[in-house]
């Protein structure tokens, strides 16, 4: 058996998940544009614990949303990850963002799943695979122009999902394009992802491992 905690704050969710051999039994997730993880992270780890009557010392695993998304949000979420595993002596593993996001379209009758975060201006993050989830394109930093995923347009329907759908609209397409601008990163979809890392040993280094941040971080200085 193998229970694995799932952790996702790579986006404004802060979603926590409990997941048994790789079904989620308890989840915790609450989606604020105030970014709540610092507050809401380590109390959703315990509620979901709580919900599951089990204690930390039960688990096999922490798995953690790698990124890319935000800087601050992939910090505290792989902060919270090594702590546990270094304090609980056990595996850390961790789950593409965008490969988690595209789980949740992976029945949707469409021939591509490209999941796009808002990474500022008209710039967004994207992956795309194909109807049995496969990569086809491997996850980039791009500015959203008329031309943007269109070898893709061309040869069938696509969905675009989550926050930089919104900045593709009006601009990419209009045909073969489906818009599924709600979606956001959540751990529910982790369960299954982590469960097969877990099983094939696909473990990071607790004390080097650092997310997948694609861009370099700039701070925003107050205008």
């Amino acid at each position: 058996m193998a229970l694995i905690l799932n952790l996702e704050t790579a986006t404004t969710n802060c979603s926590v998940s409990l997941a048994k051999n790789g079904e989620v039994i308890a989840i915790k997730e609450y989606n604020s544009a105030n970014y709540s993880h610092s507050e809401q992270l380590h109390v959703f780890i315990q509620d979901v614990l709580r919900e599951a009557s089990l204690n930390r010392t039960d688990l096999d695993a922490v798995a953690v949303s790698k990124g890319p998304g935000s800087y601050t949000g992939l910090r505290i979420g792989v902060s919270a990850a090594k702590g546990l595993c270094f304090a609980l002596d056990i595996p850390l593993i961790s789950v593409s963002t965008l490969r988690s996001m595209a789980e949740q379209a992976k029945d949707a009758e469409v021939d591509f799943i490209v999941p796009v975060l808002d990474a500022r201006r008209m710039e967004v993050y994207s992956q795309v695979f194909d109807k049995t989830l496969k990569e086809v394109r491997e996850t980039r930093a791009e500015i959203i122009s008329a031309d943007s995923f269109q070898d893709y347009l061309d040869k069938g329907k696509v969905m675009l999902l989550g926050s930089g759908a919104e900045k593709c609209m009006g601009v990419v397409g209009p045909n073969n394009v489906i818009y599924r601008t709600e979606i956001v990163p959540s751990a529910k979809e982790m369960g299954s992802l982590s469960h097969i890392k877990y099983k094939e040993k696909d473990f990071e280094n607790v004390a080097y491992f650092e997310p997948y941040y694609l861009k370099d971080f700039i701070l925003q200085g107050k205008k």
